[in-house]
């Protein structure tokens, strides 16, 4: 007889669940014996996956980036299942344009969103994991986070933040079995990156299928990367064995970034 599920008894919370990654994470962890909590701003989306994956999901609908709906949502995630074990602080959003042209609201949401959502989850998640001694902390960045690209210089800003928070809480909760990592996607096949093509039509003139061409080239396997492929590098950050990794940021891209 096999043995018990590797995350059996562990409650894992994700941000920005209703979709893509986010959604595939959620399945690939129920898979591995956990309990989640899906967290998004659209409560249809949310309702729509907790479905597919019965009991053990319960779905809790807040704006990542207000500090008191993050603290109530985490509230009412912990009422239902119990403490955070594992956080994947993946809420995330993506526009662009010039940095001479684009308003000030574009570079205070993408920090918002991006860097102060994941700000947000981590505060209201790690005092119960440093008290239990046990946590697994993933956020989902990007290569953004870990290079430059034209056009989209606030979310690389927010990006390479989320980098700099992994590296530093890192080293803050070393020794209290709670490990910090990111994983950094190159386009993925998501509504993200369909908004990304629709950016670059806007901000080029190029047609839908020039800019599709263009995201996939920077991939050196010719492709983009698929929402299970994260979802897979970010169970292997929370399963037992991974315990000494932590501080890391893992590219998820083809060889894009080495």
């Amino acid at each position: 007889m096999s043995g018990p599920a590797p995350l059996a008894g562990r409650h894992a919370l994700i941000t920005g669940a209703g979709r893509g990654i986010g959604a595939a994470i959620a399945a690939r962890l129920v898979a591995e014996g956990a309990r989640v909590t899906l967290l998004a701003r659209t409560q249809n989306q949310l309702e729509q996956v907790a479905a597919t994956l019965g009991a053990c999901a319960q779905s809790v609908c807040a704006d990542i980036s207000d500090w008191q709906a993050a603290r109530r949502a985490f509230e009412q995630a912990v009422q239902g299942f119990g403490a955070v074990d594992i956080l994947v602080n993946n809420a995330g959003q993506a526009r662009g344009g010039a940095v001479h042209r684009a308003p000030d609201e574009l570079w205070h949401s993408m920090l918002a969103v991006n860097l102060t959502g994941t700000y947000h989850g981590i505060r209201a998640a790690l005092p119960a994991m440093l008290e239990r001694r046990f946590g697994r902390i993933v956020n989902v960045a990007s290569t953004a986070g870990l290079k430059g690209y034209p056009l989209v210089a606030a979310y690389c800003a927010a990006k390479h933040g989320v980098i700099g928070l992994t590296r530093a809480l890192a080293l803050e909760v070393a020794q209290r079995n709670v490990t910090v990592n990111a994983v950094c996607p190159g386009y993925t096949e998501t509504a993200l990156v369909q908004d990304a093509i629709a950016n670059i039509q806007k901000l080029t003139g190029r047609s839908a299928e020039d800019a599709r061409a263009a995201l996939t080239k920077s991939n050196p396997q010719g492709r983009l990367i698929q929402p299970a492929e994260v979802a897979h590098a970010v169970a292997w950050l929370c399963l037992p064995g991974s315990e000494a990794v932590t501080g890391q940021s893992i590219a998820i891209a083809g060889g894009e970034v080495m």
